[in-house]
Parts: structure tokens; sequence; C-alpha cells
């Protein structure tokens, strides 16, 4: 986009100076001028007030309630969020919780109020939940309120995060590790502007990745904040903004090279489509709708869903279309301001959710199927008697049915069958098979490979984030004793973006590395069979079933024994780091309500998990 506004700046004899600020961004001239096309000078002094940072690593006790297969299950990071911000608040500290997901920042929210209120009555109108998806003016009205005082506690989603100034802070509760050190520390960063000492705690979610780092601060601590993520040569990127460009200016050979090298390739593909028409020497826009709806700056996947109460038909707020149909369903429970909803339908071609307040004393949990099918090996090697691959894939995933969880105690209550239409999602994956002679060396049979590939599947995953630029609701897997297009046993981590995003292209040139940090996160977790701190998952959709721990050290333990060592250039490294660009925004974070949907109580079990980690596919 700020390719197209030089290019029209250029037209009417203008030539703008770009300024670009970040609290966080590793090499920023480097990210910037990647942005803007640019030669960029970097201003790396820093000024701002800041007073002393006490950091704090929470990890949630032990309950005496057991998960799946016995596992036990640790107080969940919502609940000990809400906890601290009800302190907090009490002591008069003004404070947010961060929170990844919408329906978590409403429920730490609700629980707070409700604990205050049976301290002082007046201090629970003090807390509120802020989220993407409220309409401008309820945005507007909180950030008021947090800035004067009138509000005390805040649980939020990064939507506070991005461009919201918010001093005077003296505290910040993290529930769950935000995917990146550098949103940490964004996050981190809130409380203490105005010079005052201030407060940061991470509480631990029971998941791979935060229990690593609670136990291994080094990791945060000693490290520096990742590089950007961005390829403007992303096809999936660059194509609506070629189109968005000819609509605004005839688009010429002339302005490819602001473009890159990979638009000239882009063109006659666009013209097979029938979105652009050359005519002399200048590219056109040939339809009748705005080019630029095709250019979606904050990745939605498509128009948002609106939520409409429907006895007064007032708008609620919006839900992007890519997390809809596992989060306003019809059946689903949706909170809004500590209000409950249920979806009484949701209509995907006039894009509304149609809801009315109700108080079911259940949550809902949709459950969906993934698979994956090979469309190009760009790179293939020998990892012993296996393989290590990386190249495009085709995921397709369907929401298929929803559970009713008790909120108490998180007992399944039942299963309704949705009849959703399935998504499809072209991107990049790194995937890994192993041979029957591996199979015999590490004890695998027929009867457990299946749950020695999940598991393996569903902690390299979870461990994927200390290794690339991404969350790990940016990624998805896939685990298969008998792929079709391999016909081997096979394990895929696939981009959860259209076209990729570099992730599993940096998985792929740091496997041996990621592979053994996975091995050693199973190995040395205390647990028997297996538990969320290792590998189990918050977002699989077959009731994490089958998994086998001990399987997935032994499996794990024979193909790192034939792992190459990472020769990894320079160039493949850049490549890597700033491949498409992750979208931050708030309006992504609904690939998490799955992982929150149970904890409206303080110690619900893990939500339900399958063969398949899948993020919402647009």
């Amino acid at each position: 986009m700020l390719r197209r506004l030089r290019r029209l700046c250029a037209r009417y004899g203008s030539s703008p100076v770009f300024l670009l600020a970040s609290a966080t961004a590793a090499e920023p001239a480097v990210a910037a001028g990647r942005l803007t096309g640019l030669p960029v000078v970097e201003v790396a002094d820093d000024a701002s007030p800041r007073g002393e940072l006490v950091f704090a690593l929470w990890e949630p006790p032990l309950t005496e309630l057991h998960g799946e297969k016995g596992a036990p299950v640790r107080r969940t990071a919502t609940a000990e969020a809400a906890d601290l911000l009800t302190d907090l608040t009490v002591q008069g500290v003004r404070s947010v919780a961060f929170v990844r997901s919408r329906r978590g920042a409403e429920l730490i929210s609700v629980i707070s109020q409700e604990r205050l209120s049976e301290v002082d009555r007046s201090l629970a109108r003090r807390v509120a939940a802020y989220r993407g998806g409220y309409l401008p003016e309820e945005r507007r009205a909180l950030e008021r309120a947090l800035h004067s005082g009138e509000l005390l506690g805040l649980a939020a989603t990064n939507a506070l995060e991005l461009g919201i100034d918010i001093s005077g802070l003296d505290a910040v509760v993290i529930a769950g590790y935000p995917g990146t050190r550098a949103s940490l520390w964004q996050q981190a960063g809130r409380a203490g502007r105005s010079g005052q000492g201030a407060l940061a705690v991470l509480v631990a979610r029971d998941d791979p990745l935060d229990t690593f780092l609670v136990h291994h601060p080094e990791a945060l601590f000693d490290q520096p904040v990742e590089s950007t993520v961005l390829d403007p040569d992303n096809p999936y990127v660059l194509a609506p903004h070629l189109c968005a460009a000819a609509a605004e200016l005839p688009l010429t050979d002339e302005d490819l090279d602001l473009f890159g090298p990979a638009s000239e390739p882009l063109l006659p593909q666009l013209e097979a489509a029938k979105l652009l028409r050359r005519r002399t020497r200048a590219w056109h826009w040939t339809r009748r709708e705005r080019a630029a709806d095709l250019a979606d700056i904050r990745g939605a996947g498509g128009r948002p869903i609106q939520v409409v109460e429907t006895g007064t038909g007032r708008l609620l707020g919006t839900v992007d279309a890519g997390a809809s149909h596992s989060t306003v369903h019809e059946g689903a429970v949706h909170l809004h301001q500590g209000r409950t909803y249920l979806v009484r339908s949701l209509d995907l071609e006039d894009s509304v959710a149609l809801v009315e307040e109700a108080a079911p004393p259940y949550s809902t949990v949709a459950r969906d199927t993934t698979s994956i099918s090979v469309l190009e090996t760009d790179v293939e090697i020998p990892w012993g008697d296996g393989r290590l691959c990386y190249g495009s894939v085709e995921v397709t995933n369907q929401v298929v049915s929803f559970l009713r969880r008790r909120l108490i105690t998180g007992e399944v209550l039942g299963e309704t069958k949705l009849d959703l239409p399935p998504r499809t999602l072209r991107t990049r994956a790194v995937w890994w098979t192993v041979t029957e002679d591996q199979l015999d060396r590490a004890r695998i049979n027929p009867e457990i490979l299946g749950g020695a590939l999940h598991a393996a599947e569903h902690a390299s995953i979870g461990l994927l984030p200390l290794f690339a630029t991404c969350d790990r609701w940016d990624i998805g897997g896939v685990s298969i004793p008998l792929h079709p297009d391999t016909l081997l046993p096979t394990v895929f981590v696939y981009d959860g973006h259209p076209g990729g995003a570099g992730f599993a292209e940096r998985a792929f040139h740091t496997a041996r590395t990621w592979l053994a940090a996975t091995r050693e996160a199973i190995a040395s977790c205390e647990c028997d069979a297996g538990c969320p701190s290792c590998i189990q998952s918050p977002k699989c959709g077959n009731g994490n079933d089958p998994l086998h721990k001990r399987g997935a050290v032994r499996l794990l333990t024979v193909l790192l024994e034939g792992a190459p060592e990472e020769k990894e250039s320079a160039d493949e490294a850049d490549e890597a780091d700033e491949a498409d660009e992750a979208d931050e925004a708030d309006e992504a974070d609904e690939a998490d309500e799955a992982d929150e949907a149970d904890e409206a109580t303080v110690q619900a079990a893990g939500d339900p998990a399958g063969p398949s980690e899948a993020p919402p596919v647009p």
C-alpha cells in the first residue's frame, strides 16, 4: 500500500518522506526498507521516560482435577490473570491484563467483576473488557475511561496493544505468552511509561512453549526480539495490490520496478482471471467493483460477520469471516461486554449472525476436520532413511460440529452436528517422513504409530515459535500414518496464511534444532502419558486422541540420528525471516476462541483436539 501511495504521489509531482516507528522491532531499517522500497536511515536512540520494571514469570498451580487420560490439570491462565487483576484493582493499581482471545478478555472481565463485587460493589464498575469487534464508539469510550483513571483495570486483547496511547499504567498482566518476544515486550512496556516503577507478570498457560519459557527465562531475557516477517513478493499479497494500483492509475511497465520482480509474471495471470486488461502500453482494471477491496490490510479473509441482536436489531459488533465458522455458528455461545448470547443463525451469504441474550450453563467449542495434499515439493533432503521436505500444499478445513461443556466442571454435555462449507487454503509447509526401518528401530508398532506421530506434531507446533517469528495460531499441522502423496508416515506443519508466511520455511532451515528441542520438551515433562505441557494441544479437533508420549520420544530420537547438519546461508536466513507479514491485529485473534472456550471456570480441563491443528482458513 505504501508503494501504491508513492506511485500516486509521483504522478502528481510529490515525493513524500516516510517516518516509521516501532518500540520493539529488530533491524528496523531492513524491515522499513523492505516495506517502503526506499533507503532508510535508522534512529535507534530511546529517550522515552522509563522506570524500573519488575518482571515476574508465573506458573499456575496444579489442581485436583484431571484432564484427558488422567493427566494433571493446571489452573487456567485466564483464571490466574483474573485473580491478579482483581488484587491489583483492590490495591488501586492501574492495570491491563492482556489475553490472547476475545472470549478470554470477556471472561477475565466477568470473573474480576464478580470477585470485586464481593469486596466493594463500586470497584466492579471500574473493570471492563476491551477487544476488537466492539463498535468504534464503545472502544473510544473505554480508552478515555482508562486514560482518565475512571477505569482501574482492563482485560484486553492486543487491539489495545497496537496504536493506542495509554500512559500511566502501573502493572501489566499477560495471560499466556503472546507468541513472540517482540509482542511480549510491547505489552510489558505499556506499564511505567510515565517514569514510575512498574510490574509485568507473564502467566504461563498449560502449553509446551509457555512451560518451557517459565523454566528457561534466558530464552526471554537473554535473546533479542525477532526480525519482522515481511515478503512483498508473496503473490497472495501482491496480486490484489497490483489490481488496486491499476484501478487508481493504469499500470505501466515502468511501474513494475516499484512493485518488485514478482509483479511482472503475475500480470498475465490477472489478465487470464479477467481482472486486468492490457490496452496499448498499460494494464487497466476491468471490473465495476472497487479493486481496493481485494487488498485486505488486516488479513481477515473476507467481509466481517455482523453480530445482530434479534429482538432489537442492535448491532453488537463484528467477527472476522475467517473465524466465523468456529465462533458464531448456530448454537454457539457468544460473549459481549460481560453479557452472554446464543447464536440463533449464521447467514454466510449476507454476513450476519443473529443472537439473543441468554444464560446457558455451558460453553461451546467447535470441532473440525483437516486434510492436506502436496501440490509441489520445492526442496527434499534425506534424513537418514526418511526425508525432510518443503513445498506447496493445499489444506481443506471444515467445522463439522460443536461440543457443549458444563461451566463448572468442563464435562461434555453433548455434541451437535453442523452443516458448514469446507474452506481451502493454498500455502507452504514443511513435512517429514519415516520409513519402516526407522519405525522398527524406534519400536513403533502399528497400534501406537498414529499416537506417536500425533504427539510429535503437537509438540513441534508448540515449540516452533521459538525458532520462527510466529504464534502457535499462525501455523497448523497434520499427522497421518500413511499419507497418499508420500506413501509413508508423515507429519506436516504448514503456514496458516494464503501463499505462506515464511514460518514453514524457517522450520525447514532449523529443523534439526527445532525437532531436538521438541524431543527434549516431551522427554523432560514429568507427566506419565502426556499433558498440555508437552503433547496435548488446546486446538486439536479430535479430543487429543490418539497420543503416545513415549512413542513420540523414541520416534524423534531415531529421526534426529539421521539429521544432517544445518548449513543455512545468510541469504536463506533473510528470506525465511522476512517472508509474508503475519497480521498482529486483534481481528485475527478469534483463532484462540477454541483454546479458551472452557475457561469460563477457573479449573476447566483442556479443550477437545484432533489429528490436526488448524488455524482458521481465510
